[in-house]
């Protein structure tokens, strides 16, 4: 690691986040909603209440959370096709989706939930790095107001919410760690890493490559520590969002 840190793109520290800006109930028409800003990213998550279950859950008598992801064509530098308009997903698309919904379901009790599903979606609007830790911090904003709309729905005494869940991200930029990687340093990277944790000190899942020459322990633990910090910071702000 360098002994004097290189000015970041941003000019923020090394273990800073960009601006955090988390406006939840941006939607009329979904049951909970939330409009996620990690700096130049925006990221529009919406949590839509299905009283049905997948046909895999029928008879169960627990729901299910799942998420869908995609980036609206002109959320880059140039215009990108409609996954639809291909007639496929691509295999990242995929693998975030499947990130947040696995996010989500470690913070809920699907047997509180009761026989119905819902339905996350998370709309690219601006994409500058970190489009997925915005997305799964914004879809537990939107995830908190589709189960707190629920009511007399839920059997009695049923608490489906379990706990806050936030991701942030973590890498190794010009020899050193950062957090929360924007574009123009999560392109040169030699390291990312996503972090997701939950609010009482768990970890629910940690993505990391290097992409030149393998990282040290020490880095890891340093991106380890940035991240864990990142989120305590964003549990902050989604509970302020709330109004809690």
């Amino acid at each position: 690691m360098p002994t004097c840190p290189v000015l970041r793109p941003s000019g923020r520290a090394v273990d800073a986040l960009r601006p955090i800006v988390l406006e939840p109930g941006v939607s009329k028409y979904a049951e909970g909603s939330c409009l996620a800003r990690f700096g130049d990213t925006h990221v529009l998550c919406t949590a839509s209440v299905d009283e049905r279950v997948p046909p895999w859950l029928r008879g169960q008598n627990q729901g299910w959370v799942t998420a869908e992801y995609g980036m609206l064509p002109r959320s880059t530098l140039t215009r990108t096709d409609r996954e639809a308009a291909r007639g496929r997903q691509t295999g990242r698309t995929q693998e975030i989706q499947r990130l947040i919904g696995r996010s989500l379901r470690a913070v809920v009790d699907l047997g509180a939930l009761g026989p119905r599903q819902i339905r996350i979606d998370c709309d690219v609007v601006q994409a500058d790095g970190g489009t997925r830790t915005a997305a799964v911090t914004g879809s537990w904003v939107a995830l908190q107001q589709a189960i707190g709309v629920l009511g007399d729905r839920l059997e009695e005494g049923a608490a489906p919410l379990t706990g806050q869940v936030a991701a942030v991200s973590a890498g190794i930029w010009k020899d050193q760690v950062v957090l929360d990687l924007d574009y123009a340093e999560d392109q040169h990277a030699e390291a990312d890493a996503n972090f997701v944790f939950s609010a009482d000190g768990g970890i629910v899942e940690i993505q990391g490559t290097a992409e030149s020459s393998p990282f040290s322990t020490e880095a890891f633990q340093t991106m380890f520590a940035f991240a864990r910090r990142g989120a305590d910071a964003l549990f902050a702000a989604q509970r302020t969002a709330l109004g809690r």
